[in-house]
């Protein structure tokens, strides 16, 4: 069943009155010693004539002739000049605090997700985009109340009294938002959109761990159109397999902990519980480790990159012998999944350049495949350093 956090279709009145019946508060800049004594040092030729021009600014009001002296003082009071002494106080006194955007670790989420069909669309871009904006939202789950939240509008800052705050969807966002936790020296940057629509990004020196909580259990599969971003099922544990399946299961594991990727080949005839072993494995043996399972159909494996901010991720190819097939035979020429599969068990599709702005620049892969025979499998799958670990299931199970 797919998860639905913070599904919200409200709309903001642009309004600046709005923001404070919704609970919003203008923002009260205060003297700040030390950053005034920053700007004399560094800033001095600045400082001196914006004093010289508010201070110019009120002699001229105050000295004028053709009004009384109570009409000069009441104009101190007017709009303008109120308008320009606001600026010179926002120029001695420290902006709200901001986010870095030197961090280099960002993860945004449009919400909510919307799918489309169309040919320009495929169904793992949908699935994968669901899969952020799930992990977004589970690592502010997990932050819960920030220590402050900020918004810019009209000219004007606001912040909102973080004891009133419940939660994101019924805090009203008119223009950009930002919100950080000091703990975890995180940023939240929310941008509104249309129909009720907003983005979410995050913004740390170091997500990871917040992402591997939050991604905890995970599983994801796609099969044609249909989807679902949930928790791995399996109705077989490892236990009731045949007694040289389950020696082969202990080599495995011991496998996963030494190596960063490892691919792992499962074949026998329909019925012996490849399938079944594949889901079992998944859930008692990856998902504790804090692996994210993907069980894909040849068509998403097709146009699947594994996502840079996952650190543990498992990729579940049933079939493999429709799906990697030799590439001597008219069928596997005629498209290009073989080539596809090869280099995403050599880590060359997406490991080719590292981001070293990417949130897991070293990232840990599993790949199990079934399939019904290795006879069709293109050669190439088979050689040495592709396939780590190969099995053949010849006891019926299912």
């Amino acid at each position: 069943m797919e998860f639905d956090y913070f599904r919200s279709d409200n709309t903001s009145n642009n309004k600046p009155q709005n923001l404070l019946t919704s609970g919003w508060r203008p923002f009260q800049r205060d003297l700040d010693w030390d950053f005034l004594c920053e700007l004399l040092q560094n800033d001095t030729k600045e400082l001196t004539q914006k004093t010289f021009n508010i201070a110019s600014t009120f002699a001229e009001v105050l000295g004028r002739n053709n009004y009384t002296w109570w009409a000069n003082l009441l104009s101190v009071a007017s709009d303008n000049t109120r308008y320009e002494l606001e600026k010179f106080w926002n120029y001695i006194t420290p902006d709200p605090q901001s986010p870095d955007h030197r961090y280099k670790d960002v993860l945004t989420t449009e919400t909510p997700i919307l799918q489309f069909v169309s040919r320009n669309s495929i169904p793992i871009d949908y699935v994968l985009n669901r899969l952020q904006e799930i992990a977004v939202l589970r690592v502010l789950q997990i932050l819960d109340r920030p220590d402050v939240i900020t918004q810019y509008y009209s000219e004007r800052d606001f912040y909102f009294p973080v004891e009133k705050f419940i939660n994101w969807e019924r805090l009203d966002v008119i223009n950009t938002v930002y919100a950080y936790w000091s703990s975890y020296d995180i940023w939240l940057q929310i941008e509104p959109y249309d129909r009720g629509r907003r983005q979410y990004t995050l913004m740390a020196k170091d997500l990871a761990p917040l992402i591997n909580k939050a991604t905890y259990d995970l599983a994801v599969m796609l099969s044609g159109y249909q989807s679902r971003v949930g928790k791995v099922h399996s109705q077989y544990p490892i236990r009731t397999f045949p007694q040289e399946i389950q020696s082969f299961t202990d080599a495995l594991q011991q496998a996963v902990l030494n190596q960063n990727q490892l691919a792992v080949v499962v074949h026998g005839e329909p019925g012996t519980g490849k399938t079944a072993w594949t889901q079992a494995v998944a859930k008692e043996i990856l998902m504790p480790l804090g692996y994210v399972i993907f069980i894909l159909d040849h068509d998403a494996i097709a146009n699947f990159v594994p996502p840079t901010y996952l650190e543990k991720i498992c990729i579940i190819i049933n079939e493999a012998d429709n799906l990697a097939q030799n590439r001597a035979s008219e069928i596997a020429q005629s498209n290009n999944k073989t080539e596809h599969i090869l280099s995403l068990l050599d880590g060359t599709l997406y490991q080719s350049v590292i981001d070293d702005s990417g949130i897991q620049i070293k990232q840990r892969l599993v790949v199990l495949m079934t399939c019904n025979t290795t006879e069709r499998l293109d050669p190439a799958m088979l050689r040495k350093g592709r396939v780590d670990l190969i099995a053949e299931f010849t006891q019926r199970f299912v």
